[in-house]
């Protein structure tokens, strides 16, 4: 169990119920994240960054650290919504005499040039600042640290600092809180109450960088919340986003791909959280706030498709320099967010879990798996950045032969798979596919940097690649397979039209898509593979539809001609966002629950690619002048 506070005081997370996972509100300062649930509680968040120990852990014991502003009656907010362009949250709760707003957010400081986001630096501070806009209401404060994913003891001492009015020097990082209310701090609990008239706003704020200075007061909370707003919003305007109903769910998606990225370094984690269950109270908990190589393909196609050139640049730059320097023979398949290579996992026994889903896993123990995959998503992801302005600079040449070649090397060889089974290696059909993509954009690489040589000799084993997986990937029905030795479907065949494998009007490719569509999913959501046909060395036989993989269908319908059906399936994941527009890794097909980590990186990645695509079809319609029933349809189906 967490260790107790000295006084035996509750946690403002004991005793209260598990939030559904989509009900989590999602803040970030590009160097770590919180998740907020709705009665105003901050129930997780990592200091300093996403990979630290956690300092509020409650979403995985109730026990374990939380910081709650809000009404003191625990009730249900009226409405919860981001601020406009922005990583901000509001909250609104109804009271018994009037009507409070919330607004909460992990700050920035403008630089210079306020017009100017890249300019902008991560404070280190959470600024929380409530105000009464009708009537009278009570406000509460509730700050329970509980550092070290519950292992140690937050202590709480009057400040020396002057902007603070409490720290706890022992936490890591050390901590300081302050406020407008009059807090009182006993044992690891910081409590406040106050009470707020119409007009009239209260403030706290939590720092955690001996650089920062916390708010003096509570129009200086609010300046530090404004000046995040602007930021977010000069950031959002950067990009290029098309004119439809649609629009809204790929800022959002931008919002969150940005959010989760770490500024340091230029990395991108896979999503903030750890051990959020895929399966209800089940074994299937990982840790994901590391950075997956498979993962640069879509940011980097999603990045330049809504023009942010210059995260591009710096995720590739993060790939690139990794394997410049911290590869051996076999390339890792993630890494740490400033390059780590070791994420050995391990279980925090004395944590309870999400709803009773254990073990809880920090570190991640398919770092060390063989997924052959890998070698095709870097390619790939250069590749995409070849086109760009600028180019590729001299100093990859020899990331992309390296890499080419460990492809060449390893793509006969079984290994785990897209999905990092634990099981058995096999032959999966989206490995070789990898690697085919590997030696491909490899020869096209090579041709740019005129050796002329290497491309001939790589795309002639491309070639061998290819006649491999048409030979034995292809089932007796001609659909393509999850591995050599099974007809099972596999939703990461849809992957064989988006990579330009086969053309979109292959038989064999348009039978696969139509097959998952019609087999592999379920209400309209489609599952990775089924459990009980695969042996992925995981207790169980039920996980939800994985959202990916919903996305990935659109656009493979796309490709393949079916453009309703393809706007249909969007419309339909669209509909199925949490109330603030995120997406967690699944979603289960029957409740609509959201289940895995979230908000989940992949997802929004491949959100962004579905809407492109139909969005694509339903323009080239209009300029063919085809009817557009089409897409009143899909807008009444979204309530756009």
């Amino acid at each position: 169990m967490p260790l107790a506070d000295a006084d035996g005081a509750p946690s403002p997370g004991a005793g209260r119920a598990f939030p559904p996972i989509a009900d989590y509100g999602f803040l970030s300062d590009c160097h770590t994240g919180a998740l907020v649930a709705p009665d105003g509680a901050v129930e997780w968040l990592c200091l300093p960054r996403f990979d630290s120990p956690s300092v509020f852990g409650a979403i995985l014991d109730r026990g374990a650290g939380a910081f709650r502003l809000g009404p003191p009656e625990l009730r249900a907010p009226v409405a919860r919504h981001y601020v406009a362009g922005t990583n901000v949250l509001e909250t609104t709760w109804m009271c018994d005499e009037g009507w409070v707003v919330v607004r909460d957010a992990l700050t920035y400081a403008l630089g210079s040039d306020r017009d100017d986001p890249y300019a902008a630096g991560a404070e280190g501070m959470l600024v929380r600042v409530a105000q009464c806009v009708y009537g009278h209401v009570q406000i509460e404060v509730v700050c329970s640290p509980a550092p070290g994913y519950a292992t140690e003891r937050a202590e709480w001492m009057p400040a020396v600092a002057p902007d603070a009015q409490f720290e706890a020097p022992r936490c890591r990082p050390p901590l300081r809180i302050a406020s407008d209310l009059e807090l009182q701090a006993a044992g690891g609990v910081v409590r406040g109450v106050i009470s707020l008239e119409e007009g009239e706003s209260c403030f706290c704020a939590l720092g955690w960088s001996e650089d920062t200075q916390l708010p003096a007061d509570v129009t200086e909370a609010h300046e530090r919340l404004d000046d995040t707003e602007h930021f977010w919003r000069r950031w959002l305007a950067g990009g290029r986003f098309p004119d439809h109903p649609w629009r809204h769910a790929l800022q959002r998606s931008a919002l969150v791909l940005k959010g989760l990225m770490y500024a340091p370094a230029g990395s991108m984690v896979a999503a903030p959280t750890t051990s959020l269950p895929e399966t209800p109270a089940g074994e299937r908990n990982w840790d994901y706030r590391y950075t997956w190589i498979r993962d640069a393909t879509f940011a980097l196609w999603a990045m330049h498709t809504l023009g942010y050139e210059d995260e591009a640049r710096e995720f590739i730059g993060f790939v690139a320099k990794i394997f410049a320097h911290h590869q051996g023979p076999d390339p890792q398949i993630m890494f740490g967010i400033e390059g780590e290579t070791d994420l050995e996992e391990r279980t925090l026994d004395h944590l309870s879990g999400y709803r009773g889903a254990r073990p809880v896993r920090i570190g991640n123990g398919a770092y060390n798996q063989r997924q052959n995959d890998v070698y095709g998503a870097l390619l790939d992801s250069i590749y995409v950045h070849s086109k760009v302005p600028g180019g590729l600079p001299d100093h990859l040449w020899p990331v992309v032969r390296d890499q080419v070649e460990g492809a060449r090397r390893v793509w006969r060889e079984p290994d785990q798979g897209i999905w990092e089974a634990r099981g058995k290696p096999r032959h999966y059909v989206s490995s070789k596919l990898m690697c085919w993509v590997a030696l491909d954009r490899g020869a096209r690489l090579a041709e740019q940097w005129g050796r002329e040589e290497e491309a001939a000799e790589w795309r002639a084993e491309a070639g061998e690649i290819r006649d491999d997986i048409l030979t034995r990937g292809v089932s007796e029905r001609g659909v393509f397979r999850q591995h050599y030795e099974t007809d099972a479907l596999d939703a990461s065949t849809l992957l064989i039209p988006l990579v330009r494998f086969l053309p979109p009007d292959d038989e064999r490719v348009r039978a696969t898509v139509l097959a998952i569509a019609d087999e592999l999913s379920e209400n309209g959501l489609v599952l990775r593979y089924r459990p009980e046909e695969t042996d992925d060395g995981l207790g169980g036989t039920r996980e939800g539809t994985f959202t990916i993989c919903s996305f990935w269908l659109v656009s493979a319908l796309s490709e393949i001609g079916e453009s309703r059906r393809a706007a249909e399936t969007c419309a339909h994941l669209l509909s199925r966002a949490s109330p603030l527009g995120l997406y967690a890794e699944e979603l289960d097909p029957v409740t609509g629950d959201h289940l895995g980590n979230f908000p989940q990186a992949f997802t929004h990645l491949a959100l962004v690619n579905a809407v492109q695509h139909v969005i694509a079809d339903q323009m080239a319609e209009r300029e063919a002048g085809a009817p557009t029933a089409v897409f009143s349809e899909i807008r009444a189906l979204t309530g756009a």
